[in-house]
């Protein structure tokens, strides 16, 4: 177990044993992007527009693009999905001529709401100007949009179905790799950061320390496992991740923007760890120590990165507050 020294500014931890899937620890991911693509080309080959111009039709989808998956946590339902659509419509004159273009969504995704997304209409090139176009810009892209968020809502309810699994109280499943807490080594010693200040140099790098803090609606076990686990990571920062959690276990997320090692790792109370960012001067390495503290339902938590060099200051505080801190909150719902 962890003990915090009296007036000692340090973490002595003594031997404790790995134990997995503490506090019920379930997680599954439900890949739904065959049901996806199925169900927006059905939705979307139901939208048809009337007006005084004529009649417009969405008759095939020529471009699909992406991805979806449901994941649960905990007992809460996760929902990730981006898509790229292309959709051909043909239209119909009063007079009875024909016409053909495109309709495309470029931004279908869990970030954004049916009113938030990019929808253009296009006539085709080798058709002559039409009042169609405007049928379709004025009427047919509120029925697309109304499609794509009637996909939205029956991915979150009709498809989730038996997403949920036991508490706590009821059979458990058993954990994956990811969810098992890592073995600590006993008499590990972890060492909050110096104030930020005047540079230092670090051999030919002259570096600063930055200081963060953030309070998060959870457990620390929660958030601890949120920063060690694989599977977690590559949810919060939407891109594949390599997550091994252990003393002198490697790291790379953010498609290898970001990479490092773990130097010790306090189950629920603290993790300290080499870390870099790719545009840094080459090999060097910051320390970056998180320590969670329990607040009774909340966690506090402080960032000290030691030894970031000088002129990536701004940009590190920003990489750390917005791919770390804020996208856990919005992702997990902390």
């Amino acid at each position: 177990m962890a003990k915090w020294g009296e007036g000692d500014p340090r973490w002595i931890v003594e031997e404790r044993a790995d134990a997995t899937n503490v506090n019920n620890w379930h997680w599954t991911e439900r890949d739904v992007t065959s049901w996806s693509e199925e169900r927006l080309k059905a939705l979307l080959s139901e939208v048809r527009v009337e007006g005084s111009e004529g009649v417009c039709q969405v008759t095939d989808v020529t471009k699909l693009e992406g991805e979806a998956c449901i994941n649960n946590r905990k007992g809460k339902l996760f929902y990730f999905f981006e898509w790229v659509v292309r959709a051909a419509w043909t239209g119909t004159s009063k007079s009875g001529l024909k016409y053909r273009g495109t309709v495309d969504v470029a931004n279908l995704s869990d970030e954004n709401d049916p009113d938030d997304l990019d929808i253009s209409v296009a006539l085709c090139a080798d058709h002559p100007p039409t009042p169609l176009v405007q049928l379709m810009k004025s009427k047919g892209i509120a029925e697309v949009r109304r499609a794509l968020g009637l996909y939205m809502t029956q991915l979150k309810t009709e498809f989730s179905q038996g997403m949920i699994l036991p508490t706590a109280n009821e059979s458990k499943a058993p954990p994956t790799q990811a969810q098992s807490r890592p073995q600590v080594q006993s008499k590990t010693l972890i060492s909050p950061a110096p104030s930020s200040g005047a540079p230092c140099s670090v051999g030919k790098t002259s570096t600063r320390n930055i200081q963060l803090k953030e309070t998060f609606y959870t457990s620390p076990d929660e958030l601890y496992a949120t920063f060690i686990s694989q599977d977690f990571v590559q949810i919060f920062t939407r891109s594949a991740a390599q997550v091994d959690a252990r003393s002198g276990g490697k790291f790379q997320l953010l498609d290898g923007s970001v990479t490092g090692e773990f130097v010790h790792l306090v189950p629920d109370k603290g993790l300290e760890m080499k870390w870099r960012f790719r545009s840094w001067p080459k090999e060097h390495f910051a320390t970056v120590i998180l320590l969670f503290e329990d607040r009774g339902g909340e966690t506090f938590l402080s960032v000290d990165i030691q030894g970031v060099p000088v002129g990536f200051e701004d940009s590190t505080r920003e990489g750390w507050n917005r791919f770390y801190l804020q996208a856990i909150k919005q992702t997990f719902g902390y």
